[in-house]
């Protein structure tokens, strides 16, 4: 008798931990399900879909010109790739919702209340960065490059590098446009202060010259082009960051209180059925 009582809480872990990784299984599942739904949505549309992004380069590059391949498969893999990046992009939303129901019965209330609007602001963050590439910073650089090209030469781009270049302008903008969350965040988490990011300005303003320096081609252009925003949402996320301090001044007792034992023994009936469902 004693050997069985023993025993429960193992098999109950086990049973719990068993359950976690089949849940986490499935969403796994769900996600890349929805990226191959969009990409086989989106496949046969990838010579249209690889002009719209070439676009900026194509309308800058001198009459008589055009892009190239210089691989034997890139004009197959060049499209397969962009495509492939581009709904993962358009699938983000539904991934990151898929991760939130992973981990949402762990996080206290205050967590819960702050995860959706933090996540919402960063995926639209995200793709405001991508199209402030697109519109604003690619006609420009593209534009200063084959201005500078010497006397007789032909700019001629291979398309598989060009999409690597697009693809990490793309992603050094979508991270520096997470300048808002970063900062907000900061601060929320008692990390830093208001106060303390403010008397810092200076240092953070070369902070985002270096990094723009870092992720950009080495020119003033797409360096300032990317330091200059980083800043401004910086100041954004500052401003947010005093304005829900004022509004909502922290208690500390109140914020970080955990479920009540009704709310856990809910949440736990709530991961056993699920459990259940899954293995029938």
């Amino acid at each position: 008798m004693t050997e069985n009582l023993g025993e429960q809480p193992d098999e109950g872990q086990e049973q719990g931990f068993i359950g976690h990784l089949m849940e986490l299984r499935d969403r796994l599942l769900r996600m890349v399900l929805a990226v191959i739904i969009l990409f086989a949505a989106l496949f046969s549309f990838s010579e249209q879909i690889f002009s719209y992004f070439a676009q900026p380069l194509l309308a800058l590059m001198p009459e008589g010109t055009s892009m190239i391949a210089t691989g034997v498969t890139s004009p197959f893999l060049v499209p397969f790739k962009l495509v492939l990046m581009l709904s993962v992009l358009l699938a983000l939303p539904y991934l990151l919702y898929q991760m939130w129901s992973f981990i949402a019965p762990g996080l206290y209330r205050h967590e819960k209340r702050l995860v959706a609007p933090l996540v919402f602001s960063s995926v639209l963050l995200f793709y405001c960065g991508i199209a402030f590439a697109y519109f604003v910073v690619f006609p420009l650089l593209f534009g200063f490059f084959i201005a500078i090209a010497p006397e007789g030469v032909s700019v001629m781009t291979d398309i598989g590098q060009y999409l690597d270049f697009i693809l990490a302008i793309f992603f050094a903008f979508g991270i520096a446009f997470e300048m808002p969350v970063a900062t907000f965040l900061l601060v929320h988490a008692g990390a830093t202060t208001v106060e303390s990011l403010a008397e810092k300005r200076p240092y953070i303003i070369v902070g985002v010259f270096v990094i723009g320096m870092l992720l950009t081609p080495p020119d003033v252009i797409s360096q300032s082009l990317l330091a200059i925003p980083m800043w401004l949402l910086f100041e954004i996320g500052l401003l947010a960051a005093r304005i829900v301090q004022k509004n909502n001044p922290r208690d500390e007792e109140d914020e970080y209180q955990p479920l009540s034992d009704e709310e856990m023994e809910a949440e736990l009936d709530k991961a056993d059925l699920e459990d259940e469902q899954s293995e029938k």
